[in-house]
């Protein structure tokens, strides 16, 4: 947004309630509670875009080979409240479309949502025997919970170090907490980043001796060699990595986007039909095709409608104490 600036005086207001909140916290006067079972948070200082959830789904790979391990969302945008375990009967209605995303590609793991995640770590303690790990997706800013291990996420092309708070920037925390994890991890990078623009990443953060860095990266699958002519369709924070993706196999690609967790209408679901008629299929992010189950998409399509699967991967293998 041009002239940006004039909403200055806003971010200093909002930067002084923050300031006066983690204070209160950081005195004690607000309380903070540890938890028996160890707690990895994986959070950001920005409004989204940073990738959570494929960097949530890569600790599910890694740590659920050796321990049991649960998920914990808020559920953002769910039509429930309170504490939801994922089932078979669980939708992006009851508890959001990324925690929807994990419990359909990780059946066994145990999904839940909840907004208090002090409440919903002790319900997960009840249902979850033996459960040995609790990955939070997105907790960082819930100071009530104290993890036992932090993730901070910032993505390459809009450090936190570079940004505003909002609403002049998009950091919804002041930069000062990235203080608060003992992992940073750069990620959106490109796939073989030279050296030196690690190194110069490296000397803007300004680094904790006792943090921990690292660069991950975004793999897509490669579309079916026969489509030559997709409608990609995608609710996401910065869709311009996977409209590059798509754009550089299918030249003839055409894109409709939407806010981030946009809640399809009639409307737009009218649109979308009408486009795809003119088109091989239509491609989507997995979260947003959790959406577009709870319409009339799917039927309409079938097997047109297919979504692309995300993974991150990192330079190095991540590796920290429990």
């Amino acid at each position: 947004m041009r002239h940006r600036w004039i909403l200055a005086p806003l971010s200093v207001l909002y930067g002084l309630c923050l300031r006066i909140r983690h204070w209160l916290y950081d005195k004690a006067i607000l309380p903070s509670h540890t938890m028996s079972v160890p707690t990895i948070c994986v959070g950001n200082l920005a409004v989204g875009g940073t990738g959570k959830t494929p960097h949530t789904e890569y600790l599910i790979r890694m740590l659920s080979k050796q321990y049991t391990v649960a998920v914990l969302s808020r559920g953002y945008k769910r039509k429930t409240h309170g504490f939801v375990l994922a089932d078979e009967t669980s939708t992006a209605a009851t508890i959001g479309d990324e925690p929807m995303q994990i419990h359909r590609k990780f059946p066994n793991v145990p999904v839940a949502v909840c907004a208090n995640r002090l409440h919903g770590i002790k319900q997960l303690q009840k249902l979850v025997p033996h459960l040995q790990v609790v990955i939070l997706d997105d907790a960082l800013q819930h100071r009530a919970l104290q993890c036992t291990h932090t993730i901070l996420l910032t993505a390459a092309d809009n450090l936190y170090v570079e940004d505003h708070l909002l609403p002049w920037g998009y950091l919804r925390d002041l930069p000062y907490r990235s203080l608060s994890a003992q992992t940073v991890i750069v990620t959106k990078c490109p796939q073989n980043m030279k050296p030196i623009d690690k190194r110069v990443i490296h000397n803007k953060l300004h680094l904790a001796p006792f943090q921990n860095l690292y660069f991950s990266h975004i793999e897509y699958e490669p579309i079916a060699e026969d489509i030559k002519h997709p409608l990609l369709v995608c609710g996401i924070a910065n869709p311009q990595p996977l409209i590059d993706h798509i754009r550089k196999q299918c030249k003839r690609a055409q894109v409709m986007t939407f806010a981030d967790h946009h809640h399809f209408t009639d409307k737009d679901i009218a649109r979308i039909m009408q486009a795809a008629e003119h088109c091989d299929c239509v491609l989507t992010t997995e979260k947003d095709y959790e959406r577009l189950l709870l319409t009339r998409l799917p039927e309409a399509l079938g097997s047109k409608l297919q979504s692309i699967p995300i993974r991150v991967e990192l330079d190095h293998p991540l590796t920290f104490k429990l």
